[in-house]
């Protein structure tokens, strides 16, 4: 048998046990299983995900929604912990995976900051962070050790996640200042959106690719132009673990990094700008709404205004308002 082949096995053994678990509520049982399931999938594999039989693909999506609720009862008992202390901030490494939060946030601070702006020195002035959850560790450690006069807006769909999130920083005064809690669904959020410098999106919202696109979709209409989209992926064999982005996901972005560590951080890195006009219809509907038919080049990619040279059309106000409007 391959080393593929033995992957996939044991993946599907650790599954087989993980789903006849009665609770996924931190326990001895459910700590010793996924950490061997971690162990499994963390060394570099030259494994496609995308080529296994339907089967092993239908195994993984299961097994992907299983690890995003055991990691969401982790973080709601360990919030509930450290709302024990006076301030919980001063004691974020009880939680089992801080090391890999602050390796994992400088990894995404040092990427921001090389395609954030060509000017040194220059940062976000406000972050969204969608799907923080009740343990928002990614904006705790940004905003304490990275990004000190950024304001961050945590959006959660669960109101008492929220609520744990907001009794960690409460007692810290530079915190409670900078960090807002939004219990909304995303999919809701629309001129809000462009306010945003950079939004992060979480590993866990979206499940499976279809559900993810369509949050993609959602901001590529709303963001602002140029604004900056941080998600994470999964490589290899961790693609067992969490949902894989490609850049065919991202219609609306340039993709300008995709990074993929080889150690404990387990989520790939992409990072992507918002391009300064995307196509909502197709171009044929487009045109049609532009009234100019034949004029325009059937290659119109992201409604490339370059392409109205012509004296005729530069003559129409209304292209100008649409390239505004978009």
């Amino acid at each position: 048998m391959g080393s593929e082949a033995k992957l996939v096995e044991k993946v599907c053994e650790i599954y087989d046990k993980i789903s006849k678990l009665e609770t996924l509520k931190p326990s001895k049982d459910v700590n010793t299983l996924f950490t061997e399931l971690v162990l499994t999938c963390i060394p570099p594999s030259s494994i496609t995900i995308s080529t296994l039989p339907e089967n092993i693909q239908e195994t993984r999506s299961r097994l992907i929604r299983l690890c995003g609720e055991a990691e969401g009862h982790l973080e709601a008992h360990f919030s509930t912990l450290l709302a024990s202390f006076p301030n919980p901030i001063h004691h974020l490494e009880v939680f089992p995976y801080y090391s890999n939060y602050i390796k994992l946030s400088h990894l995404e601070f040092d990427i921001l900051t090389r395609h954030y702006s060509t000017e040194p020195g220059v940062t976000p002035k406000s972050i969204a962070f969608v799907g923080s959850g009740p343990l928002p560790l990614t904006s705790i450690v940004l905003a304490s050790n990275h990004l000190k006069n950024t304001y961050f807006h945590n959006y959660d769909i669960d109101h008492e996640a929220n609520s744990m999130a907001a009794r960690l920083v409460s007692p810290d005064p530079d915190l409670s200042r900078r960090m807002f809690f939004h219990s909304t669904d995303i999919m809701e959020v629309t001129d809000e959106l462009k306010d945003y410098d950079v939004i992060f999106l979480a590993a866990l919202v979206g499940m499976d690719i279809s559900e993810k696109v369509k949050v993609i979709e959602h901001l590529a209409k709303f963001m602002a132009p140029g604004g900056i989209l941080m998600l994470r992926s999964a490589h290899g064999a961790r693609a067992f673990l969490y949902p894989v982005v490609g850049p065919e996901d991202l219609q609306g972005f340039e993709v300008l990094s995709i990074f993929h560590p080889d150690d404990e951080v387990i989520n790939s890195v992409v990072i992507a700008r918002k391009c300064e006009a995307t196509m909502e219809a197709d171009h044929d509907n487009h045109h049609r709404e532009l009234g100019i038919g034949s004029f325009v080049p059937s290659s119109c990619k992201y409604c490339d205004f370059k392409a109205f040279n012509s004296p005729l059309i530069n003559q129409m106000n209304i292209i100008e308002e649409l390239a505004m409007d978009e």
